[in-house]
């Protein structure tokens, strides 16, 4: 491993202080690894030489699978080599498997580039007041100069999903960069999946499977606060509903209509109630 004081060995001990506190004060890159895992040998020499390169940019700290097995399961790593970038104590961004070195070059990029060089101030104004169309138009305006902007891309994925269109918002979101907007993406993927094929519930048929469906139709059809009703109603009733999927659907309803939406706040505070 290089001697450069950016990258560092983690394990279950420190991994809390070193890898989510550390990542409030810079991106911290973390490579899940094993001795055995062959692959693993091309991604770790290619990580540590952008993590020499950036000069502190990102932290890059490795973690051995095999002897600190409970921090594999509680991230979910079910195959290595895996990467998984931190923010502010978060997963933002992640990828799984051997991957050329341009690409983990254009991860890295993405964890450090700036996000308010575009002006989608007034997008985020007008998505704010619910004018979709006109937001829509905007992000895409900023999206022809700098076109893998985060900020622009997530804002016109919330304002398609807003207007029905969840089969253009999709790609947004599965192929989203790495970034502080990467968990509203996250969020927003559920919802943009049930849009997508509003007619293929749960297999189990019965009065709150139908009103589920029904309030992701009237997502659909553009009518948000409908939809939050009839979801809030089937969690009244089960709030672990579709193995919490009902959950994720309503969350990302809320994400589509934004943190300035008054709206927002009470269906927010409404589903803290039902909750906790």
């Amino acid at each position: 491993m290089s001697a450069s004081n950016h990258i560092i060995n983690v394990n279950e001990t420190d991994f809390h202080a070193e890898v989510l506190l550390h990542s409030s004060q810079r991106p911290v890159v973390v490579d899940f690894w094993a001795e055995w895992c062959v692959p693993c040998r091309v991604i770790g020499p290619i990580l540590e030489k952008l993590a020499d390169e950036g000069a502190g940019a990102f932290r890059l700290a490795k973690l051995d699978v095999d002897a600190n097995g409970s921090l594999a399961d509680q991230f979910g790593v079910r195959g290595i080599p895996a990467v998984k970038a931190f923010r502010n104590g978060q997963v933002v961004a992640e990828f799984n498997g051997l991957r050329p070195e341009i690409e983990i070059r254009n991860f890295i990029k993405q964890l450090q580039e700036p996000l308010s060089d575009i002006p989608t101030g007034k997008a985020g104004s007008l998505a704010a007041q619910e004018a979709w169309a006109e937001a829509e138009e905007l992000y895409r305006l900023a999206l022809q100069d700098n076109p893998d902007h985060p900020a622009a891309l997530l804002g016109l994925a919330r304002t398609l999903l807003a207007q029905g269109q969840a089969a253009a918002a999709l790609p947004i979101l599965r192929e989203f960069p790495g970034s502080r907007e990467y968990a509203t993406a996250e969020a927003l993927t559920p919802l943009a999946e049930a849009m997508a094929a509003p007619d293929e519930g749960p297999d189990t048929e019965g009065e709150l499977e139908a009103v589920a469906a029904n309030a992701v139709r009237l997502a659909v059809a553009g009518r948000l606060l409908p939809a939050l009703d009839g979801l809030l109603d089937v969690l009244r009733e089960d709030k672990q509903h579709a193995a919490g999927r009902t959950r994720q659907i309503f969350l990302g309803l809320l994400a589509v209509l934004g943190e300035d939406n008054p709206a927002t706040r009470d269906y927010r505070a409404e589903l803290a109630t039902l909750l906790f």
